[in-house]
C-alpha cells in the first residue's frame, strides 16, 4: 500500500485509515462574507466554490456522510408540524443579522464541526488483545480522502448533485402534514377575527355542537369530531407516529398496587463488558535535575530582569495585528516592583494597610491587554498577594457573573486591579463609581497604569522566598451546574508545573512562542505567562479580537517572528483554514511544536488533519502537531512530545460509539455509522503518576479496555477548591484502589474530570469530559459527540455559526437529553421543522438514544461564555426556568421516556359476599352516612302546613305583611329595591293575572323567566305558581356578547318547551333586536310578555296543586361537561329542600343572610328565591355582576348588616382575593369588619378549592374573619343541596391523601407535605334528611370507606328526574332511582355522578355521634382514563399552573387517548414555547403521564360557567373545530 503524502514515512508497517475531513461550520459563518454591492449572491457562491474547489476533497466530512446515510435508512414518516400564530413566527432581529466580524462574540469550541467517526474503508485485522481496536497512523498519511462523498458546502458539489438531490428529497421528510399540500404555508390559525368578550364566554352549546356552527354544515365523524378539522388530522398523524413500538420492550406484567413502580431499566445482559486485565498505573519520565534552576518563579523573574533587562518578554498586538508594545524583562521587573510597593504601602483604609500578605486580589483585565495583566500578576506575587484572574464583567447580567461574584466573596476579595481603559468601560452608578454587580462583594477598583503607582524607595526590596506550599494564585473554573470554584495553586506546584512543561516541551532559553489562548487561565497562563518567564522566552500574544478580524494573524506572526512554538486551540486552526488563500508567502517551517491545547475535544483530530493538509506545503512538518489534554484541577495531564525526543509515533483509535456508551473500548467493524475516531494526547507529564478509575463510587482501577476518569498524582497539580474542603477531599485527595480494595499508592491523586484510557505505547486517549457526560438509562453519552452529530445535519443551511448546546435534565428519575440550537435569521418554519426531525433521527441512529427536547432559538440569543462560546449551565438554567424563549420546540417524550409505571389492568370483580366479608375482616366500615333525622324534629306540624311555597307566601302576607324579606343592593351598596311579604304577594298576583289574561296560559304550561338578578325574578316565580304554571329561570343574554349567550337562552326556552317568556322591556327589545337576528332565529320565540307595568288586578283564585308530587319548577343548568340538563322539582321536594336548609342554618324571621350568587339554578336559585319565603329570614341580595364595578360590595354589605351567615360562589371569592388582596388596610379604614361572620359558604358542584378558600381566609383575617368561618357546600343535578356547613356542628376537616392511590380508586391517608400528597377539604355537613353511600359505579355494590367511589344520595328533596326532550329518559333513569346490587337492595338512591369517599372523624356532631365527613374528589364525567388509571383533570391542571409564572389558567382533556393540555399565557407571546417543555416535564414527574399536545392560548380562552367551573368539553370541541386561535400548538412525539 503506498504511503500517501507523507515525507516522513519510514519503513514501519502502517495501517492506513482513509479519513475524510469535516466541512467547516465557519465556511458560511464568519469569513466568507460576500462583499457588499459588487457581487451577486450567485456570483459569490460561484467564486467561493472556485476558491474552495482544490480543498473541498480534503475538508470533507465523513461524519456528515454517516449522518446522511443514517437518515437515508428512515422511511418517510409523517410528523405533525406544530402550528404557530403569525405573530410568533420568528422576526429576525437587527442584531441577529450583524456581520460576523462585528458581532459581540463569535465562534467557540462548541461551534466546531467534527470529524467523521468512521473509518471509511479501512480493512481491520483481527488481533488478539488490545491492539485490534487500535490503528497506528503516521500523521501525514491520514490525509488522503475520497472525493466521492457529497460535500456539505453549498458551493462545492458539482459531482455530487445526484446525491444532494436525494438528500433534498429526504429533506421533505415529515415536514408536511397529510392534509397540507407540498407548497402550503405553515398552519397558522391566527387569521380568524376574535370575538371581543366582555366576560369569560358562558357555555353556548350542548356538547358536540361547537360554537358558531350551523346544524347542517357540520360533517361529523363517529366521535362527534368535525372532519374538516385540521387539528384532528394532525393528531391522527401524531397517533400514527406513536403507534411504532418503543425501543426497549416493556416487560409484560402488571402491578395492581398503588406503589406504582417506575420501570427500572434492567441492564441488557448482552451489553459489552470490559475483558482486559486491571490497568497498571503509568509513570511519566522522572523530572530532570537542572543545574541552575531557580528556587522560585520570582527568583527567575529577578534574574532575567536584572541580568537581561533588554530581552523581550511579551509583545502585544492591536486589532490590526500591529505591535503596540513589547515588554522587556527589565521593564516587567521594575513595573511589578512598583505595583507591589504601591499595593502594600499606599492603599489604606482607616489608617490600616488595606492589604496584608496572603490576601486575595481580583485581576480584571481585557483579553487585548496581556502586558498590564502580566505586570499585575507578578506585582501581586511580589507583594505576597494572591491574584484571582477573572473576566471583565460587561453588564450587570453577564452569564455566570453572579457565580464569579460568589467566588470573589468567598475568597474575601476587596480590591480589583484593572486598566484605565477597562475601568472607564465598566458600568457606573450615579455616583460615578463602578456599580456593584449582581452577587458581587463591594470592591475597591484600582487602576494599575503608570500614573497611579509609585516608585519604591532605594532601600525597599520585595521579599523573594523559595517556593513553598503557600497559595500563589487562584484560577476559576465553572462546573457543569454553573457554580464557580476557585482552584488554588501553590508556589511549589506552579514551579513544578513550569519545570515539567519545560522538560516535556523541550523549552530553551530565549525561544519565541506565539500564544493564541486566553492568558488569564489554563494553558494560555501556564505557557504564556509562567513557563515563559522561567525560560526567558519571548511571547507574542494574539488577542481574541484580532483573531475575529483576521483568523490568519497567528500564522503570520509565527512566520514574522520565526516562532518555534505556537499554543492554539482546534478552532484557531479551523479559522485559519478558511482564510489561508490570501497569503502565499507564509512559512511555518520555524515551528518545532504546535501545541493543540484542547486535544481532548472530540473534534480536535479533524482540525489537526485538515490543518496539516493545507499547511504541509507551507513548511509545516506533520510531527510538530502536539495535542495536549489538561484540566483546571490537574493542570497539564498529557502532551505529545516534540519529535526530537524520540517518542513513538502518534496513534488513532476508531471506537464503537455503542461500546463507549457502556464504558468499554471496542473497534467497530459492523456498524460503520456509529464510530468515534480519536487521536492520542501524547504521553504523561514528567514526574507524574497516572491511572484510570471508575467514574462512580469507589475509585477502583479500570480494566485496560474500560473508559474511566483519568487521575494524576504529581507535584504540579492544584491543591484545593478554595473554601470547599468536602469537594477538595473528593477531587484532590482521591486514593485509587485495586479490585481487592488495596490503595495503589500512598500519594493522593487528583481527578482530572477527563474520561479516557491508556492505549498502546502508553499513549493517553481522551474520549470525553465529565462536564459533558450524560447518563441516560445507564448508558453514557458525551454532549460534544451529540453536538457533532447535530451539526452534521446540513450545518451550513441552518444552524447559526454552529452554535448548539447539549445538556441533560433530570425528569422522572432519569437524565433526558436537551439540544438547543441557534437558527439562522433567514430560516423558515418548514426548514426548522425539517432540520429538527432529521436531527432527531440522526442522533437516534448514531447514538441509539432519544432526544427529550429539541429547541431552536433566534440567532445571537443564547448566553455567551467570555470568549464567545455558549454558556451551557446558564442555557440549562434558562431552559429549566422557562426563560429561553425558543422560536421552535419539538418534544419527544413518547420515544425517550421508557420507564413509566406499568399500565394497570382492572382485576376481575370480587363477588358481593366476599366483598362484604372482606370489608368486615379488614375492619372496614361500609361507607355510608346520613344527616339528622327530620321526622323527630320539632317543626313537623309547620312542615305539614308548608307543603306548597305559594301557600307559605300567602300566609306570610297575612301574618307579617310588613316584614321585609328581600333587600337588593346596587353597585354603590345602597338598597336598589326591597320587598316585604305583602308587596311580594301583591306583585305575584299581578303576574298571575297577566299570565292568564295576556298570555292565555293553562295550568301546567312552562314559562321562561328571563330577568337580571333582582326582585322581579322572585315575584314572577311566585306569580307562575299562583297561576299554576311551571317557571323556568333563565340567565338573560349579555348585551355585548349576544353571539355566545343568546343561543343558550334560545336552547333552554326550546328544550324546556316554554310557551311564554316573561321579561323586562329592555331585555324584550334585545331578544328581538337586529343583533339577535345574527345569533338566532328571532321569529321562533314564543309569546314574550314584559312585566314592567302590570295592571293592579287580583286573580280570581290562586292555583292549588292536587298533590305535592306535582311539578313545581324546572331547574336548568349547563354541566361542566357542556351538557344542558334540566331537572324536575316537585312541590314536596321544594319544601323539603327549604326545610333542610332552614334546620341546618338555623334560619328564622329575625335572621339576616347575605347572598352573592347567581339566582338561576341549583342552590343559588333556592337561596335567592325560595328560602326566605319559607323561613321568613331577610335576604340581602348582592348580584355578582355588580362586583365588577365595586369589588368590595359583598364584604361591605356583610359588614354593614353584621351578617352571621353568607353565601358566595368561587368566582366571587376569587374576585375578592385578587381585587382586594392588597387593600385590606384601606377597607379597615372604612370600618369594614368581618368578625360578625360565623359561616361563609361557597356554593359549588365540585371538589372544594382549598387553595382559594385558604388564601381568602388568610387575606381577610386582618378584617376579623374567623379562620373557621369559610366552608363549601356540595350539590349536583340530582340533588342541589347534599352538604352545607350550617351554623352548628364541627368545623370542616382537611385530610391529605396519596394521589397515586387515588388513581387506583383507593384512599390512603398520608401526612401533610409528603410526596404526592393531595389536600382535600370536607364539603360541609350532610343536610338533615339526607343519606349518602359510596358505591362502585361499575358494579353498583357498596364500598368500604378506604375506597373512592360514586356518591349516591337518598333524600326527600332529590329531584324527580331529568326534563329531557328526545326521550332519553331511559338512559338517565338510573341517575334518579337506582338500587345497590347487594347489601341494602331496597333503598332508592340517586347517582350524583361525583366520585368521593366518606371518613369517620374523631369529632362529634350535634347529636353526640362521631361525625362522618364527606369528601368530594371530582366529577365522574370529567375523569380521564389513562394507562388503566383514573385521573382528575384538576390535579394535572394544578401541577401545570405551578410550572411557570406566566401560566394564568389551564385545562386538560383527552382525545383518542392523547392528553391535551391547554394553557393560558399571561405574558409576552415569546414565552409561549418556553411552556411546552415545562408542562411536559411537570406532568411526567408528578402524574407519570406523557402529554400528547400542548396548546398555548390567550387569557380568557378557557370557557368558564357562571359558577366559575371550567367547561373542558366545550374547550375540547373548540380545539377540534380550530376555533381557539392558539398562539402555539405543540405535538409531542
Amino acid at each position: 500500500m503506498p504511503c500517501l503524502g507523507s515525507p516522513s514515512c519510514t519503513g514501519k508497517r502502517v495501517m492506513l485509515h482513509i479519513h475524510k475531513h469535516p466541512a467547516d461550520p465557519f465556511l458560511n459563518a464568519a469569513f466568507f462574507c460576500p462583499p457588499a454591492g459588487d457581487i451577486t449572491q450567485k456570483g459569490y457562491e460561484k467564486k467561493r466554490s472556485k476558491l474552495l474547489a482544490p480543498y473541498i476533497p480534503q475538508i470533507q466530512d465523513l461524519h456528515t456522510e454517516a449522518v446522511q446515510a443514517a437518515l437515508a435508512k428512515y422511511k418517510e414518516r409523517k410528523m405533525p408540524m406544530p402550528s404557530k400564530r403569525r405573530s410568533v413566527l420568528v422576526q429576525s432581529s437587527v442584531e441577529a443579522c450583524t456581520p460576523p466580524d462585528t458581532s459581540s462574540a463569535s465562534e467557540d469550541e462548541g461551534s466546531l464541526r467534527r470529524q467523521g467517526r468512521l473509518a471509511a474503508s479501512a480493512p481491520h485485522q483481527a488481533h488478539p488483545g488490545v491492539e485490534h481496536w487500535f490503528n497506528r497512523v503516521i500523521q501525514g498519511s491520514s490525509t488522503s480522502s475520497s472525493a466521492s462523498s457529497t460535500s456539505s458546502h453549498p458551493g462545492g458539489r458539482p459531482h455530487a448533485a445526484a446525491a444532494a438531490s436525494a438528500a433534498a428529497m429526504l429533506a421533505d421528510l415529515m415536514a408536511h402534514t397529510q392534509l397540507d399540500n407540498q407548497s402550503a404555508p405553515p398552519d397558522v390559525t391566527g387569521l380568524s377575527e376574535r370575538l371581543v368578550h366582555m366576560e369569560r364566554p358562558q357555555v353556548a352549546s350542548v356538547r358536540g355542537l361547537p360554537r358558531g356552527y350551523n346544524h347542517t354544515t357540520l360533517l361529523e365523524t363517529a366521535d362527534g369530531v368535525p372532519v374538516n378539522s385540521r387539528v384532528s388530522s394532525k393528531i391522527q398523524q401524531l397517533l400514527n407516529t406513536l403507534k411504532r413500538p418503543k425501543r426497549p420492550p416493556l416487560r409484560e406484567f402488571f402491578l395492581d398496587d398503588f406503589e406504582e413502580l417506575l420501570d427500572v431499566q434492567q441492564p441488557d445482559p448482552n451489553q459489552p463488558k470490559p475483558e482486559g486485565v486491571q490497568m497498571r498505573p503509568l509513570e511519566g519520565e522522572p523530572l530532570g535535575v537542572v543545574t541552575n534552576w531557580p528556587p522560585s518563579l520570582l527568583a527567575a523573574l529577578q534574574r532575567w530582569g536584572t541580568t537581561q533587562p533588554k530581552s523581550p518578554c511579551l509583545t502585544a498586538l492591536d486589532n490590526a495585528g500591529k505591535v503596540i508594545y513589547t515588554l522587556t524583562y527589565g521593564k516587567l521587573w521594575t513595573r511589578s516592583q512598583k505595583l507591589a510597593y504601591t499595593l502594600l504601602n499606599k492603599l489604606s483604609s482607616r489608617n490600616e494597610p488595606l492589604l496584608r500578605p496572603g490576601d486575595r486580589v481580583a485581576l480584571v483585565f481585557p483579553n487585548n491587554d496581556p502586558v498590564m495583566f502580566m505586570v499585575a500578576f507578578y506585582g501581586c506575587l511580589l507583594a505576597e498577594l494572591v491574584p484571582v484572574p477573572i473576566e471583565v464583567p460587561l453588564t450587570r447580567k453577564d452569564a455566570g457573573s453572579q457565580q464569579i461574584g460568589f467566588l470573589l466573596g468567598s475568597c474575601g476579595v476587596t480590591l480589583a486591579l484593572t486598566t484605565d481603559a477597562c475601568q472607564k468601560g465598566l458600568p457606573k452608578a450615579q455616583t460615578g463609581e463602578v456599580v456593584t454587580f449582581k452577587g458581587w462583594p463591594r470592591l475597591l477598583w484600582f487602576v494599575t497604569d503608570g500614573k497611579h503607582v509609585v516608585k519604591p524607595p532605594k532601600e525597599w526590596h520585595p521579599p523573594l522566598r523559595d517556593a513553598t506550599n503557600e497559595t500563589a494564585y487562584i484560577e476559576y473554573k465553572t462546573s457543569k451546574e454553573g457554580s464557580t470554584m476557585g482552584i488554588t495553586v501553590s508556589h511549589e506546584a506552579m514551579l513544578a508545573h513550569c519545570h515539567a512543561l519545560t522538560q516535556a516541551c523541550g523549552y530553551t532559553e530565549g525561544e519565541t512562542i506565539t500564544n493564541v489562548l486566553d492568558f488569564k487561565r489554563d494553558a494560555g497562563l501556564w505557557h504564556g505567562v509562567l513557563t515563559s518567564i522561567m525560560n526567558r522566552m519571548h511571547v507574542i500574544s494574539i488577542p481574541y479580537s484580532l483573531m475575529k478580524v483576521n483568523p490568519l494573524s497567528w500564522i503570520q506572526k509565527v512566520h514574522t517572528f520565526k516562532a518555534r512554538v505556537a499554543v492554539v486551540k482546534s478552532r484557531d486552526m479551523h479559522w485559519s483554514l478558511l482564510a489561508q488563500r490570501d497569503q502565499r508567502d507564509i512559512s511555518l517551517s520555524s515551528l518545532r511544536m504546535l501545541i493543540v491545547a484542547d486535544g481532548a475535544n472530540p473534534w480536535s483530530i479533524s482540525s489537526c488533519d485538515a490543518f496539516l493538509n493545507v499547511f504541509q506545503s507551507r513548511g509545516l512538518r506533520p510531527e510538530v502537531i502536539c495535542p495536549s489534554a489538561s484540566s483546571a484541577e490537574a493542570m497539564t495531564v498529557a502532551i505529545r512530545r516534540p519529535p526530537e525526543m524520540g517518542v513513538p509515533p502518534p496513534g488513532k483509535a476508531v471506537l464503537s460509539m455503542s461500546g463507549l456508551s457502556h464504558g468499554v473500548i471496542r473497534v467497530d467493524t459492523e456498524e460503520k455509522l456509529s464510530v468515534l475516531t480519536v487521536q492520542d494526547v501524547g504521553q504523561v507529564m514528567p514526574g507524574a503518576l497516572v491511572c484510570v478509575v471508575r467514574v462512580e463510587g469507589t475509585p477502583y482501577l479500570c480494566h485496560t479496555d474500560e473508559v474511566g476518569e483519568i487521575c494524576v498524582s504529581s507535584g504540579s497539580t492544584g491543591i484545593s477548591y478554595f473554601g470547599l474542603p468536602g469537594m477538595t477531599k473528593n477531587v484532590f485527595e482521591t486514593i485509587p484502589v485495586t479490585v481487592l480494595g488495596a490503595p495503589i499508592s500512598d500519594r493522593p491523586f487528583t481527578r482530572t474530570s477527563l474520561l479516557g484510557f491508556i492505549g498502546p505505547d502508553n499513549l493517553v486517549f481522551v474520549v470525553g469530559k465529565l462536564d459533558g457526560l450524560m447518563v441516560v438509562s445507564g448508558r453514557r453519552h458525551n454532549a460534544d459527540d451529540v453536538v457533532a452529530t447535530a451539526l452534521a445535519v446540513e450545518p451550513m443551511k441552518f444552524v447559526y455559526r454552529g452554535r448548539i448546546a447539549v445538556f441533560s435534565v433530570s425528569v422522572l428519575h432519569d437524565e433526558r437529553i436537551v439540544v438547543v440550537a441557534e437558527q439562522r435569521p433567514d430560516a423558515s418554519e418548514e426548514d426548522s421543522f425539517q432540520w429538527m426531525s432529521r436531527v432527531l433521527q440522526a442522533i437516534d441512529s448514531i447514538h441509539q438514544v432519544g432526544v427529550y427536547c429539541l429547541a431552536l432559538v433566534p440567532a445571537n440569543t443564547l448566553p455567551k461564555a467570555p470568549l464567545g462560546g455558549i454558556h451551557i449551565s446558564e442555557t440549562k438554567q434558562r431552559f429549566l426556568e422557562g426563560a429561553l424563549h425558543p422560536c421552535n420546540v419539538l418534544m419527544c417524550p413518547h420515544t425517550c421516556v421508557t420507564n413509566l409505571p406499568k399500565p394497570r389492568q382492572k382485576q376481575p370483580e370480587v363477588g358481593p359476599a366476599s366483598m362484604i366479608v372482606g370489608n368486615l375482616v379488614a375492619g372496614k366500615r361500609i361507607a355510608q352516612a346520613c344527616g339528622r333525622d327530620v321526622t323527630q324534629l320539632e317543626d313537623n306540624d309547620q312542615a305539614r302546613k308548608f307543603l306548597y311555597m305559594q301557600d307559605v307566601l300567602q300566609w306570610r302576607a297575612q301574618a307579617t305583611p310588613d316584614h321585609t324579606l328581600f333587600l337588593l343592593l346596587n353597585a354603590k351598596g345602597t338598597v336598589a329595591s326591597s320587598a316585604s311579604c305583602l308587596q311580594l304577594h301583591k306583585r305575584a298576583e299581578r303576574v298571575a293575572v297577566a299570565l292568564m289574561e295576556k298570555g292565555r296560559l293553562n295550568t301546567g304550561d312552562h314559562v321562561a323567566l328571563v330577568y337580571p338578578p333582582g326582585i322581579d325574578l322572585i315575584a314572577t316565580f311566585y306569580g307562575c305558581l299562583y297561576a299554576g304554571c311551571v317557571p323556568v329561570t333563565v340567565r338573560p343574554p349579555h348585551p355585548q356578547n349576544l353571539a355566545t349567550t343568546l343561543p343558550t337562552v334560545k336552547m333552554i326556552v326550546e328544550v324546556s318547551k316554554s310557551v311564554c317568556i316573561l321579561t323586562t322591556q329592555a331585555i324584550m327589545k334585545l331578544l328581538k333586536s337586529k343583533e339577535a337576528m345574527a345569533a338566532v332565529d328571532v321569529k321562533t320565540w314564543p309569546t314574550v310578555l314584559d312585566t314592567d307595568d302590570l295592571p293592579r288586578k287580583k286573580p280570581p283564585q290562586i292555583y292549588k296543586p292536587p298533590t305535592p308530587e306535582m311539578l313545581a319548577y324546572l331547574d336548568f343548568s349547563v354541566s361542566t361537561t357542556g351538557i344542558l340538563a334540566g331537572v324536575k322539582m316537585s312541590h314536596a321536594a321544594t319544601s323539603a329542600l327549604c326545610r333542610s336548609i332552614k334546620l341546618q342554618c338555623e334560619l328564622y324571621p329575625s335572621r339576616q343572610i347575605a347572598i352573592c350568587l347567581d339566582p338561576y339554578c341549583g342552590l343559588g336559585f333556592a337561596l335567592w328565591c325560595l328560602c326566605s319565603v319559607y323561613s321568613g329570614h331577610q335576604s340581602i341580595l348582592v348580584p355578582p355582576l355588580e362586583l365588577e364595578s365595586n369589588v368590595s360590595l359583598w364584604l361591605g354589605a356583610v359588614s354593614h348588616y353584621k351578617v352571621r351567615v353568607t353565601f358566595c360562589s368561587y368566582s366571587v371569592m376569587e374576585m375578592c382575593t385578587k381585587g382586594l388582596g392588597s387593600q385590606t388596610e384601606a377597607l379597615r379604614m372604612r370600618n369594614i369588619s368581618l368578625s360578625c361572620v360565623r359561616t361563609c359558604m361557597v356554593v359549588a358542584e365540585e371538589r372544594p378549592r382549598i387553595a382559594l378558600t385558604q388564601s381568602f381566609s388568610k387575606i381577610f383575617k386582618d378584617l376579623g374573619l374567623s379562620p373557621r368561618a369559610v366552608s363549601t357546600t356540595f350539590g349536583c343535578r340530582v340533588n342541589v343541596a347534599i352538604c352545607l356547613q350550617g351554623t352548628a356542628g364541627p368545623d370542616p376537616t382537611t385530610v391529605y391523601v396519596d394521589m397515586r392511590a387515588l388513581r387506583h380508586d383507593r384512599v390512603r391517608l398520608v401526612e401533610r407535605g409528603s410526596p404526592h400528597s393531595l389536600p382535600l377539604m370536607e364539603s360541609g355537613k350532610i343536610l338533615p334528611g339526607v343519606k349518602v353511600i359510596i358505591a362502585n359505579p361499575e358494579t353498583k355494590g357498596p364500598l368500604g370507606d378506604s375506597h373512592l367511589g360514586e356518591i349516591w344520595v337518598s333524600s326527600p328533596h332529590n329531584a324527580t328526574g331529568y326534563y329531557t326532550v328526545y326521550g332519553e329518559e331511559a338512559l338517565h333513569a338510573d341517575h334518579f332511582n337506582t338500587k345497590l346490587s347487594f347489601g341494602d337492595t331496597q333503598t332508592v338512591w340517586a347517582r350524583t355522578g361525583y366520585l368521593g369517599f366518606l371518613r369517620r372523624t374523631e369529632l362529634t356532631d350535634a347529636s353526640g355521634e362521631r361525625h362522618d365527613a364527606l369528601y368530594v374528589v371530582g366529577s365522574l364525567d370529567e375523569t380521564l382514563e389513562l394507562r388503566g388509571m383514573r385521573y382528575h383533570p384538576i390535579d394535572i391542571e394544578t401541577s401545570v399552573i405551578r410550572s411557570h409564572k406566566s401560566i394564568a389558567e389551564c385545562a386538560v382533556f383527552t382525545w383518542t387517548n392523547l392528553l391535551v393540555v391547554v394553557v393560558e399565557l399571561e405574558g409576552s407571546e415569546q414565552e409561549a414555547l418556553d411552556l411546552v417543555p415545562l408542562v411536559t416535564s411537570v406532568v411526567l414527574e408528578e402524574h407519570y403521564l406523557i402529554v400528547g399536545v400542548v396548546v398555548v392560548v390567550d387569557p380568557g380562552v378557557i370557557p368558564i360557567n357562571s359558577r366559575g367551573e371550567k367547561q373542558r368539553m366545550h374547550l375540547r370541541d373548540g380545539f377540534l373545530a380550530d376555533q381557539l386561535d392558539p398562539i402555539y400548538v405543540a405535538y409531542n412525539m
